[in-house]
């Protein structure tokens, strides 16, 4: 059974208490079911857009209509979001004829390969690869292969074309990573795009408003890492909407890497279950519940029904979210950013 919530509302911080400060959460989305189950994904973020990772249930604090419910009574949990949502990163590298004949050509797949070693700690990752063709090139499916093989496989690869066709590959790489979201048999669905150049697209295979469409509408967050002599730094921003690095030193690449998967990691571990037990037997209600982290605070509310609940909850049942199309569901954006 799906209670319906009847008002969603972000909660002020220096509005609920004094010294309520430093702290961002952000609903995802809610569940609530009998026999009184409540769980709610959300994020945790500074209020300078930093993400806020390894808080533990006892950093949390839940009230209804302003009273506090005890954990004793709630046995409140953080449940593995894995139950609940996938989340997909799409890493796109440059293989390219300048890529490919560099000298730099290593540093391309040890960066690559480092990436994709931390960011699939906790992401579904696959790497594609992209020359002067109008097509991709699978190197490693998502959520299969290591970065051994993947390193194996970019330094073996062979342009059909050696000229650029960044455009197209970037526009086809959307449809990629959201087919992959539309697969997932769990409701909440994320991806994440990383695209790697050492330049500029010059195949003209696609137009340059095609593309700018296209990251616009995209569903995903995306992120571009660019180093190189040829890199246009307008360009790369016009892709890397969530964020960018951006060189025109090669000795750079290894960097760009790191920085942007550092950033999609600390991302990865925004996010919380949270689910409880609600006292609550009837009528509608108001939840708040906040986040405590070294001194500074900050909550997320939300309206809920409890018609029907009653005892013999279990804190662990898997939450029953709406499936919803992956374009309903980009990444909650941190505040600062």
């Amino acid at each position: 059974m799906r209670s319906h919530f009847s008002r969603l509302f972000p909660v002020a911080c220096a509005a609920l208490a004094s010294g309520c400060v430093g702290l961002n959460l952000q609903l995802v989305d809610r569940s609530v079911q009998r026999p009184s189950n409540i769980a709610v994904y959300f994020t945790v973020d500074t209020t300078r857009g930093d993400p806020v990772a390894d808080l533990t249930p006892a950093d949390f604090h839940i009230y209804e209509d302003g009273q506090p419910v005890s954990i004793f009574e709630s046995r409140q949990t953080i449940l593995q979001p894995e139950v609940v949502a996938a989340h997909y990163t799409l890493l796109l590298v440059d293989m390219s004829g300048s890529v490919t004949g560099s000298p730099d050509m290593e540093k391309v797949v040890s960066g690559a390969s480092s990436f994709a070693g931390q960011v699939g700690r906790y992401q579904k990752i696959g790497v594609y690869a992209f020359d002067g063709s109008s097509h991709l090139t699978p190197i490693v499916p998502f959520g299969g292969g290591n970065p051994e093989g993947m390193a194996r496989a970019l330094m073996g690869f062979q342009p059909k074309d050696p000229s650029t066709n960044l455009n197209g590959a970037v526009v086809d790489a959307i449809k990629v990573l959201e087919h992959q979201m539309t697969q997932s048999t769990v409701p909440l669905r994320f991806g994440t795009l990383v695209v790697f150049t050492d330049g500029t697209d010059h195949a003209a295979r696609v137009p340059r408003d095609a593309l700018e469409k296209a990251v616009n509408e995209a569903g995903v967050e995306i992120y571009a890492i660019a180093a190189g002599a040829e890199v246009n730094e307008h360009e790369i921003r016009a892709i890397g909407r969530n964020g960018t690095f951006a060189s025109k030193n090669p000795a750079d690449i290894q960097r760009g890497f790191a920085e942007i998967g550092a950033r999609i990691e600390g991302m990865s571990k925004r996010y919380y279950l949270l689910s409880y037990c609600s006292p609550a037997r009837a009528g509608a209600h108001n939840v708040e519940i906040e986040a405590v982290k070294g001194g500074h605070s900050g909550r997320l509310g939300y309206d809920f029904k409890a018609d029907g609940f009653g005892p013999n909850c279990d804190p662990n049942q898997k939450p029953a979210f709406n499936v919803l199309h992956p374009r309903t569901r980009p990444l909650p954006k941190p505040k600062g950013k």
